[in-house]
């Protein structure tokens, strides 16, 4: 911290993580309480209560239901530049339930968890927002604190609304995090993602009696997808293309007239993405031409992969490395032992959550909406363990960990680096203009700003 900062750290309490230390249990009840929900995208009605409900009782203005996302908002508290906004996500995974244990037990079968996190990612983000707007009210100087309720992270693409209804023209910088197995601030980059639900429509017939007559729908589905895969061999190595057949038909004895599969398509670069995208639908349309069906789709989402910001990560860095890490008690590490049995070749061990791993700028196979964002606005995330070591994204063992003290303890964490970050930006704007300068350079003197989305409302109902 320079000496700028030191003077006025000393004439403008209160100290941010101190305040977070306090409120540390309450925060754990209202993560855990959007954990036992674990409502999907564009369903988070309770959960985006609950994140609205903390900011309004610390007297943030809420706007609600922004860009056409009845569960999304704006928490905003202070007047003048710089406006600083954190990002707040909680909508859970489909079929991925677990009790806060370390042996598989699903607390419903096929009902949705939280295995990316986001319940901490949103409560956590919450806690920093409030944390940062005691310290601006005491500090009686300039500037915004904003806290954006982003819906439907996972595959819904809320985000991505949210930008392109101009919601975050005159933000300065954007600060977020993410749940991880480690502590890590370094610069990341990710994949760009388009996705669709093809659906195809045939005939029904008797499938032994008159299987002349029909057409079947799971026929083109099934052609497309061959096609698709063919295709793999002719693609950029670094593409990601994955896909679930959502509807195949009610009965075997009957031709099926109506299928659907659903497609994720990725790369590091949107261009590529958006020619691959070009392929796939023409594999599509193929597919319905020579089973003599109809086909159609919908775009669900399109995001962009992240742009990097490193004089922001730099500074996340800087702050987690003065806080340090994790550390877990006695329970926490026999609980995390007897999870770790269960993983895959794990890669990190336990302990590791207590440093911080090395700086250097990285490459995602993940894909996030916050990338559309860091094309509009200086942006930074930084991964904080928040799971047990070796403990991927999407898993039952992210949903266990993630109920219980250790997934709070990185919440914790996660919140502090946040205030702390936002703090010293506030105390020193100059920061602002060098995140700004590296963003125009990065992003280029020609670069404007299309969604992947198109002008399509956002699917409310992709989850039903």
């Amino acid at each position: 911290m320079n000496s700028y900062l030191f003077l006025l750290a000393l004439i403008a309490p209160p100290d941010v993580t101190r305040l977070l230390d306090e409120r540390a249990s309450n925060f754990s009840e209202v993560a855990r309480e959007i954990w036992e929900l674990a409502e999907v995208g564009f369903q988070e009605e309770r959960s985006s209560a609950l994140l609205k409900a903390q900011l309004e009782a610390a007297g943030f203005e809420i706007q609600s239901g922004v860009a056409g996302m009845p569960t999304a908002f704006i928490g905003s508290f202070g007047r003048g530049r710089p406006v600083i906004a954190l990002l707040a996500e909680f909508d859970a995974l489909p079929g991925l339930s677990q009790d806060a244990t370390p042996e598989r037990r699903p607390r419903a079968e096929s009902a949705p968890g939280h295995a990316c996190g986001h319940h901490l990612f949103g409560t956590a983000s919450t806690a920093a927002a409030i944390a940062v707007k005691e310290w601006l009210a005491s500090s009686g100087g300039p500037g915004t604190i904003r806290l954006y309720g982003t819906p439907a992270e996972e595959g819904g693409a809320g985000k991505v609304y949210m930008v392109r209804a101009g919601l975050f023209s005159d933000v300065d910088t954007v600060l977020t995090w993410h749940p991880a197995d480690g502590n890590d601030a370094s610069p990341v980059s990710s994949l760009a993602n388009k996705s669709a639900k093809f659906r195809f429509h045939g005939l029904s017939s008797h499938a032994a009696a008159a299987p002349e007559k029909g057409r079947s729908a799971l026929d083109g589905v099934e052609a497309m997808n061959t096609m698709v895969n063919l295709m793999r061999e002719h693609v950029p190595q670094e593409s990601r293309i994955h896909y679930v057949i959502t509807r195949g038909g009610m009965a075997p004895n009957v031709v099926p007239d109506f299928a659907e599969v659903y497609y994720y398509c990725r790369h590091p670069e949107v261009e590529v993405v958006q020619d691959l995208w070009r392929r796939i639908v023409l594999a599509a349309e193929g597919a319905a031409m020579g089973t003599e069906t109809r086909m159609d789709h919908e775009v669900i989402h399109g995001i962009y992969n992240k742009l990097p910001n490193d004089s922001l990560s730099r500074l996340f860095d800087e702050n987690l490395r003065e806080i340090g890490g994790i550390e877990y008690t006695a329970e926490e590490v026999a609980f995390a032992e007897k999870l770790r049995a269960t993983l895959e070749s794990p890669e990190r061990k336990i302990g590791s959550e207590r440093g911080v791993q090395s700086f250097a700028p990285q490459l995602t196979s993940a894909s996030t909406d916050v990338g559309d964002i860091s094309w509009v606005v200086p942006t930074a995330s930084v991964q904080i363990a928040t799971w047990v070591p070796g403990t991927p994204a999407h898993s039952w063992q992210a949903v266990a960990a993630g109920g219980m003290s250790i997934g709070f303890k990185g919440m914790v964490l996660a919140s502090k680096v946040l205030a702390t970050t936002a703090v010293e930006i506030f105390a020193n704007p100059a920061l602002v203009e060098e995140a700004r300068r590296e963003f125009e350079e990065r992003r280029g003197p020609d670069f404007v700003y299309e969604s992947l989305i198109g002008d399509r409302a956002p699917p409310l109902d992709y989850r039903k």
